[in-house]
């Protein structure tokens, strides 16, 4: 992986470590990943940028998103809490931007775990240059 790359802002994609995505699985059982490609897809159903989980249903599913942390990453937010009011789980790995306004109008409707340390994405040799955090929309009552 090419290192210099990840820590620019030349990329969005930052591949979930597999250690930390097991340890969400074996609470969630995980059975879609909604934003994924064939080298870094968790789940073995999962929507690829040319599929576009955007435009896709999620529910009822037990979803895992890493989405692209750019610009986009609004849109992703805001689909996952929709879903969750169709009756989606979505288990959201997300930069821990606790000052943006995608924080605000979606992660703070969601659990909240903020990540102890700087996740190391891919195959980095050292931690990624943000906080993180796992935020869970559970499905409407």
């Amino acid at each position: 992986m090419n290192t210099d790359l990840m820590f620019s802002s030349a990329t969005d994609q930052w591949a979930t470590p597999q250690s930390f995505f097991n340890e969400w699985d074996a609470i969630f059982r995980f059975e879609l990943d909604v934003c994924a490609d064939a080298q870094n897809a968790k789940c073995w159903r999962y929507f690829s940028e040319q599929d576009n989980g955007l435009y896709q249903d999620w529910a009822p599913n037990r979803c895992w998103m890493n989405p692209p942390y750019g610009r986009e990453i609004r849109r992703w937010m805001q689909k996952a809490y929709e879903e969750s009011l169709k009756g989606a789980t979505v288990v959201c790995l997300v930069p821990a931007r606790t000052d943006t306004a995608w924080w605000h109008d979606y992660a703070m409707k969601g659990e909240i775990t903020f990540i102890r340390g700087r996740l190391k994405f891919g195959d980095a040799k050292s931690g990624a240059p943000f906080p993180s955090a796992v935020v869970v929309f559970y499905p409407a009552k």
